[in-house]
């Protein structure tokens, strides 16, 4: 990827968002009041120059937050070459967004009209969106509901076929992690729930990356997400729904598929069969890495870029 360059804070930010600039965190802070009612968050990383290319929306994994696309997004933003708008959500019920008082409501269809409520008002269309898990799900999804709303998709670690052990794995600990009591030990308890999956990560990286996964109150760690997610989960009891028709749906725009060499959740049989259902689809292994995929080492970052660069005539030109 070409070097990246600072951004710089616009004249018209509020004050929140030069002290956020200011602070380093290059992010305007958006915050928006979803069609039931629900107050929701998201950041937009401006590109440093506005160049023409396609705006990228970033959909986290079911646990997890805006923050984990801040590595990328901040790369993104500031590419020297091809910078770009980057938006990040936090979905109902995670990161800084509020939780919904109904649990029943955590779904791949409710909040893929959170979404779209979102993109309505960013003026969003014709977007790339990337998801993660449980975002590339509501990307497919998305792909079938409302065609126009995208331009370009790359699924982090996801497809139309979720392996059942990779599904069991994670109901098992969602809302069931304990709180942590320290920066430390929320390392210590991001290392032991994925250290088989990312085995290569130090102890170190586990305690960055647990800022990421939790929030932060008066200093200390704290729950980035409903606890009563994992009642949502009870609803996949049976046979997995597989998405293929859903999928079928992104056979008009670019697409790329991010697997992580460890995955439990999409195995690589279910890369191959995406790869000749959709025959222009750019394919990414990452080595090292199960789910899904963290999205900061240089090749991945590298790879996304390229098609990302690719998809960008189609939106110049009003074809995707």
């Amino acid at each position: 990827m070409a070097q990246v360059v600072s951004s710089q804070a616009d004249n018209d930010h509020t004050r929140s968002n030069q002290d956020n600039l200011q602070a380093g965190a290059h992010f305007e802070e958006i915050r928006f009041t979803t069609r039931d009612g629900l107050r929701l968050y998201a950041r937009h990383y401006r590109a440093h120059i506005d160049c023409g290319h396609r705006p990228v929306l970033c959909l986290a994994g079911l646990t997890r937050n805006s923050r984990d696309f801040h590595v990328m997004a901040m790369a993104f933003a500031n590419h020297t070459q091809a910078p770009r708008d980057i938006y990040t959500l936090d979905t109902r019920g995670r990161g800084q967004s509020e939780n919904d008082k109904d649990w029943r409501n955590y779904t791949v269809p409710v909040e893929m009209r959170d979404v779209l409520d979102f993109m309505t008002r960013c003026e969003l269309t014709n977007v790339a969106v990337l998801g993660t898990s449980r975002g590339g799900l509501i990307a497919m999804v998305m792909a079938a509901a409302q065609p126009s709303a995208i331009g370009a998709v790359v699924l982090n670690d996801i497809g139309p076929v979720i392996q059942t052990d990779g599904l069991l794995r994670i109901a098992g600990y969602v809302g069931r992690t304990p709180h942590p009591t320290s920066w430390e030990h929320a390392g210590q308890i991001a290392s032991e729930i994925n250290q088989r999956q990312f085995p290569n990560i130090s102890a170190q990286a586990w305690r960055e990356i647990a800022h990421q996964w939790f929030n932060e109150k008066n200093g200390r760690p704290a729950p980035a997400y409903d606890p009563k997610l994992g009642r949502s989960l009870s609803v996949l009891d049976g046979p997995i729904p597989q998405l293929w028709p859903q999928f079928a749906a992104l056979r008009r725009v670019p697409a790329m598929v991010i697997r992580g060499a460890n995955s439990d959740l999409l195995s690589a049989e279910t890369v191959a069969l995406m790869a000749q259902r959709h025959p222009d689809l750019v394919t990414h292994v990452v080595p090292g890495e199960g789910h899904a995929p963290l999205l900061h080492d240089a090749p991945t970052l590298e790879a996304i870029d390229a098609f990302l660069i690719r998809s960008d005539h189609t939106y110049r030109h009003g074809q995707a």
